[in-house]
């Protein structure tokens, strides 16, 4: 038996100071990712280091790291010598982007339709209430209102699909919602098209709520179009 086995090498370090540098990057993503949401850092704005560094106070190699996830959220595009840019916007990728949506996700709610139990209609009957109070405070205000609407409705379109078995269904949703959330923050405070929001996100939950898959995913693909539409009006603009 050969006893001369080199030792293992030990694993790397993974103190404060590691745990430190993951904190800034995670900080730095978050809070550009909002700015870009939010329209703050407006679509194909040049994303120079030195503007950044000053503007949020995160070194470069931080920043760098940080932009490069969102190069992969498809928020952020990079070139070879052309550096980072705010994703642009445009009416023929919110149309493909809708598209697909809708095919990905009236299935996925189709089938959450079919196999959601008590513990499902609990989570969307829940998420449709902390929807609903929100909802009635956007007509004071929905500028003011953006990022706790986006977060609840969000919850509550996983609620209606989180039943569905498949995760591949699951990951392609989660993708085409993120993508779609900058066209939602700009649609809800431009008016140019009038929308009953809560009134389609009521017809949504009593078509799941009645177990009518049929009628849930109709409702629901007009419910996505219909920012497309507004979008139309607003790019036309």
């Amino acid at each position: 038996m050969d006893t001369n086995v080199a030792p293992v090498a030990p694993a790397p370090a993974r103190g404060p100071k590691a745990a430190s540098a993951r904190s800034l990057v995670e900080a730095a993503y978050d809070t550009i990712r909002h700015e870009i949401l939010t329209g703050a850092l407006a679509p194909e704005t040049k994303l120079r280091f030195e503007m950044l560094r000053k503007r949020y106070g995160f070194g470069a190699s931080t920043l760098r790291e940080a932009l490069t996830r969102l190069v992969g959220e498809a928020l952020v595009t990079s070139e070879e010598q052309k550096g980072f840019r705010v994703a642009p916007v445009s009416l023929e990728d919110l149309a493909d982007l809708t598209r697909t949506r809708i095919f990905v996700e009236k299935e996925a709610l189709r089938e959450s339709i079919l196999a959601g139990d008590d513990a499902w209609e609990g989570r969307v009957v829940a998420a449709y209430h902390r929807l609903s109070k929100i909802e009635a405070k956007l007509a004071s205000g929905p500028e003011y209102q953006q990022d706790e609407f986006e977060e609840r409705n969000r919850e509550f379109h996983h609620a209606l699909i989180s039943a569905c078995p498949s995760r591949w269904l699951h990951h392609l949703y989660g993708i085409l919602f993120q993508q779609s959330e900058r066209y939602r923050r700009i649609s809800l405070v431009n008016r140019v098209v009038p929308r009953d929001v809560h009134g389609e996100h009521k017809a949504i939950f009593e078509a799941a709520l009645a177990r009518d898959a049929d009628l849930a995913c109709k409702v629901a693909g007009e419910h996505i179009e219909r920012t497309l539409a507004v979008m139309a009006k607003v790019l036309a603009g």
